[in-house]
């Protein structure tokens, strides 16, 4: 029951990622994936984890920086998505090892945050509700750097 809790918002993500196809894909449509993203995933937290009305006060102080810090890192990453789709089809080696360079910094970025947060998670939260937030957090950047790949076409030599 609770896994069908965690699979409830990203079975919406699959359906809005494979709705078009990676031909088809504009901005617009990436931003509908960030939309989605946004406004669910705190309540797919909230209702996963369980939490105690102590926990929940000392929780979402600490989640809301977190959000927006992490959002910095994922908004690069979503730039880099729709660079690399727009230019898939001319695309030079010089450009695509920028993206690659970029890509690759905006996931570093983001795993820095993830590892700044988890001290302070676990200072408000028990051991097993940090695991299951970073559980839940995984399943949601799998669902998500998912969606965006189906939309990516890959480069050609």
């Amino acid at each position: 029951m609770i896994y069908r809790r965690i699979l409830a918002v990203p079975a919406v993500l699959l359906l809005l990622s494979a709705s078009v196809g990676a031909d088809d894909c504009a901005q617009g449509d990436i931003g509908m994936v960030r939309e989605a993203m946004r406004t669910s995933k705190r309540a797919l937290v909230e209702a996963n984890l369980e939490l105690t009305d102590a926990e929940a006060k000392a929780f979402w102080p600490v989640y809301n920086r977190y959000q927006k810090d992490l959002g910095a890192t994922r908004e690069s990453l979503f730039q880099v998505v729709e660079e690399e789709t727009l230019q898939a089809v001319k695309l030079t080696d010089e450009k695509a090892l920028e993206l690659v360079r970029r890509y690759l910094a905006a996931e570093a970025a983001r795993v820095q945050v993830r590892s700044a947060y988890a001290k302070e998670i676990s200072q408000v939260l028990p051991g097993l509700k940090v695991a299951r937030f970073y559980q839940i957090e995984n399943k949601l950047d799998a669902v998500i750097n998912y969606g965006m790949a189906t939309r990516v076409p890959l480069a050609k030599p």
